[in-house]
């Protein structure tokens, strides 16, 4: 009897240790799990803004191949906490139940969840938003969120009042989204006062005599804003060296042509030199901001700016870019900077905040301050995790109302969180080749997505499943 009290002794001690040494395992690989997200968030970030979507959804991959939940886990989690799922699999996550402060949301591209009672949320990436295969019939407790931060020119039906106002929750580059990425591009306002790049007035005038005043760096040739265009008629009267595949006439050192190589310190080297940087975004919409305007404000280089119409809401001071919506045609451009690029003391004037470190705009100092989010920045939490929060947030906050007895709050997207103007060519009297894809591409296809967004938003009404060749039929029908 001794011995097998013993034994019954020891294997109760070994079940013990055991069980602590798995429970103190599981948090290690938890904790692991999640330092690990992080820091293959920020290589991704810090890979520069100009690397390809797709490379940011690769840098996610490796949720695939770590499951932080044992298949009993995800099942108690998928009881007890409400599902929100990613439509369009941006995060490549196939489970995990994320902590947003006191609320927890199980977060999975696995739609065999559309139809699981704890389902509450349905999260959308706009690049990959698909007509084809959308989560219908659309229960009432079904939100719909919106990630979208990058150019109109890649789903242009999403710009549109009929499609836009689908969805419940939005993060876009509108200042007016739920959670607005209008500064998703800039790290910092330190960056921006930093004088690490910025190479002395008399060494870039020196520099003059074998570099243009003006560069450009392109190789998205043709885009909706119809830049090529403006660019093409503005060498016409100043210098402008072009390094990119746009009208290029200057080439980059071999270990700089790849385009992973934009945000290279040697490349910032070679942009630093010059005194104007042409920063044209691809797209013209309000709030729709990329490293173009931030990239030469961070080296001490005037920029050129075209793009979003209200950019002096966001500039550093109220001189510190040259805006080409102010000049009627590149020709007084261009004389413009060769007057600035002759007088010092009107050029310096552009960059006196940056001398100074004096940042005057108090809406971009309050924005960056009440920023959620960081830009390589491993103390932050990224952008992508803070829009599933704010999602589960509100998920919760509907459960809790619920729960007393009231009724569910509805959150809807207003038209300004995702708005851009039919794409136009600029006015010149003289003909240009650039046009040909804005007339015969740009334009159209801005014109049949708003037929799309019509005959979307009707099928989504229906709130049936639908095919791509009843939409289709539905666009073209006269």
């Amino acid at each position: 009897m001794i011995r097998i009290r013993r034994k019954k002794l020891w294997a109760s001690c070994f079940c013990i240790v055991t069980c602590f040494f798995l429970l103190v395992t599981l948090q290690v690989v938890v904790e692991l799990g999640k330092s690990e997200r992080k820091e293959i968030i920020l290589s991704s970030l810090q890979d520069g803004p100009l690397k390809l979507e797709e490379e940011k959804k690769q840098a996610y991959q490796f949720l695939k191949k770590q499951e932080l939940f044992s298949d009993v886990k995800t099942a108690m989690a998928v009881d007890q906490y409400p599902i929100l799922l990613w439509w369009s699999p941006l995060t490549g996550e196939t489970g995990r139940l994320g902590e947003c402060g006191k609320d927890l949301c199980f977060f999975t591209i696995n739609r065999t969840y559309q139809h699981n009672h704890m389902t509450r949320a349905f999260l959308f990436y706009g690049t990959d938003f698909n007509i084809e295969s959308l989560p219908l019939p659309r229960k009432g407790h079904h939100d719909w969120a919106l990630f979208h931060e990058e150019s109109p020119k890649n789903n242009y039906r999403l710009f549109h009042k009929p499609t836009i106002t689908l969805f419940n929750h939005t993060a876009t580059f509108s200042r007016h989204s739920h959670l607005p990425l209008t500064t998703q591009y800039l790290e910092g306002i330190e960056v921006l006062k930093s004088l690490r790049y910025m190479i002395p007035l008399q060494k870039k005038n020196s520099l003059r005599k074998r570099l243009a005043p003006l560069v450009y760096v392109q190789s998205d040739c043709d885009p909706p804003s119809d830049r090529d265009s403006y660019v093409s008629e503005l060498m016409s009267y100043i210098e402008v060296d072009s390094y990119g595949e746009c009208l290029h006439n200057r080439d980059l050192p071999q270990h700089l042509k790849n385009p992973a190589s934009m945000d290279d310190g040697s490349f910032y080297t070679i942009l630093a030199q010059y005194k104007f940087i042409l920063a044209f975004e691809n797209a013209v919409c309000e709030d729709y901001i990329t490293e173009k305007l931030w990239r030469p404000l961070k080296l001490g280089v005037v920029p050129v700016y075209f793009g979003s119409p209200s950019i002096a809401d966001w500039l550093p001071s109220n001189k510190s870019a040259i805006l080409v919506t102010r000049f009627s045609h590149p020709r007084e451009l261009a004389q413009y900077i060769k007057a600035l690029d002759t007088n010092d003391q009107e050029y310096v004037a552009y960059l006196e905040w940056k001398l100074k470190g004096d940042i005057s705009n108090k809406r971009l100092l309050t924005a960056m301050k009440e920023r959620k989010w960081g830009v390589q920045d491993i103390t932050q939490d990224n952008y992508i995790d803070v829009f599933e929060c704010m999602v589960c947030h509100k998920v919760w906050e509907n459960i809790r109302r619920q729960e007393k007895g009231f009724l569910p709050r509805r959150w809807n997207a207003e038209v300004n969180h995702l708005s851009c103007p039919k794409p136009q060519a600029f006015l010149f009297s003289s003909p240009n080749v650039h046009r040909a894809s804005l007339r015969d591409m740009w334009i159209p296809s801005f014109e049949q997505s708003k037929k799309e967004a019509q005959a979307l938003r009707l099928l989504v009404e229906r709130n049936m499943n639908f095919s791509a060749q009843e939409f289709w039929t539905l666009v073209f029908k006269e």
